[in-house]
């Protein structure tokens, strides 16, 4: 007959062992709190806390940006916001449920999901389904929302690009390794997004490929190759569009009188935005340059507004906030062990941070029209959702490493590794 106890619960330990058990069993009740709420991790608390804090962020500016958009595009005044809000509540449980996944399952997904993803960019320009918006053919129209798959080729290309680097990580100093798969692959990826006139997408997804490739290790004179080669493609491309060339001209000579109502409408009228703003803005709600003075007030030149109604100060609070996105994922860069963790999280970083600046240097005048929104800010439903993706991936790495953190301090799960 089995007793009550310690004793009929462990029939193999020693009494010692018992005791230890017995004395470490208030801890033990720790165990599946600390499962539940594996978010200790620091770098994980940190990237998810700003990450929640930009969305929230990101609609009270949408609100504030867009009603004037929204109403003379028959939406009603709160029509775009309350879409942001739903995309928003889509998409903050896809990154938290993007979270509890292992990182096997992200390698196994690698290709599927790289495919699926041309598979949707190529349906842009299938006739009744795919359609254009302010030059760039990259949207498909699904009942009354409209989807830009080249968000989703990002995550897609990044994971399978970081597949592709830690499974040939010992074979990074040979060319031929690089040049195949990446640069036929990526580059028919890309090839579709420039097939529909977006050049700012894009230039994301270069640079994107090509931080992947710098965190990898690769040598850097194969990636300056690559640059310059990149370089002269986007020359030539840039040069077959009169807008873009024009963009391009002003960029580089300034505007004249002649261009103010053309191509320098927009990035004129944001420097005024942000000049206006003064040092604390002129509140929320109180732009004056969103009443159709500045055309994409609410997506690509968000940072306008933020600047014209929070002055420098919500300005420099905004570039600090994507600074600290930036440390978590470094931090989580040099906490994992696993290549393709780090190299998956280098690519998330290169895209959400890389694009925050590109968007703002255009804000800004630095650099010349992209056509890019500001990330888990500007209004958008395919980006805000793709990104918050992208980040559950990386929250999914700094999980896993509290799982195997939670191991080597707890003794009975050490045991059973």
């Amino acid at each position: 007959m089995q007793t009550g106890g310690a004793a009929s619960r462990l029939p193999c330990m020693t009494t010692w062992e018992m005791r230890g058990i017995s004395a470490m069993e208030p801890h033990a009740a720790i165990v599946p709190v600390r499962r539940l709420f594996r978010a200790e991790n620091r770098d994980f608390l940190l990237l998810l806390g700003t990450t929640l804090f930009l969305v929230v962020f990101g609609l009270v500016m949408v609100l504030s940006s867009s009603t004037i958009e929204s109403h003379s595009e028959n939406e009603g005044f709160y029509g775009r916001f309350i879409h942001q809000g739903l995309f928003a509540a889509v998409g903050v449980p896809l990154m938290l449920l993007a979270a509890r996944m292992p990182p096997r399952f992200w390698k196994r997904w690698a290709w599927p999901a790289l495919i699926v993803g041309g598979a949707l960019q190529l349906l842009v320009f299938v006739p009744n389904l795919g359609y254009a918006y302010g030059g760039n053919r990259n949207w498909l129209l699904i009942g009354d929302f409209s989807v830009q798959p080249s968000e989703f080729v990002k995550i897609a290309l990044i994971v399978w690009v970081a597949w592709v680097l830690s499974t040939k990580a010992g074979m990074l100093g040979d060319w031929r390794h690089l040049l195949v798969p990446i640069g036929p692959v990526a580059g028919i990826a890309i090839a579709f997004v420039l097939i529909g006139n977006d050049l700012g997408t894009a230039f994301i997804m270069i640079m994107i490929v090509l931080g992947c490739l710098f965190f990898a290790g690769v040598r850097f004179r194969f990636i300056l190759t690559a640059i310059a080669g990149i370089a002269v493609v986007g020359l030539l491309f840039a040069a077959g569009s009169s807008s873009r060339s024009s963009r391009i001209a002003s960029w580089f000579g300034g505007c004249s009188p002649a261009d103010l109502s053309g191509s320098c409408w927009q990035p004129e009228h944001a420097k005024w935005a942000l000049a206006g703003g003064g040092l604390f803005g002129k509140g929320i709600g109180n732009s004056a340059i969103k009443w159709n003075w500045l055309p994409h007030a609410s997506s690509d030149y968000i940072f306008a507004i933020i600047g014209e109604e929070l002055g420098l100060i919500g300005a420099i609070i905004t570039l600090l906030l994507f600074l600290v996105l930036a440390i978590a994922f470094v931090r989580i860069i040099r906490a994992t062990r696993d290549n393709f963790a780090r190299i998956t999280t280098a690519g998330v970083m290169v895209w959400v941070i890389g694009q925050a600046f590109v968007n703002i240097a255009v804000v800004l005048g630095v650099l010349p029209v992209l056509g890019v929104p500001l990330p888990l800010i500007s209004v958008g439903g395919s980006a805000l959702i793709s990104t918050l993706l992208g980040i559950g991936v990386v929250l999914s790495f700094a999980r896993s490493r509290v799982a195997v953190d939670e191991r080597a301090w707890h003794p009975v799960l050490a045991r059973q590794r």
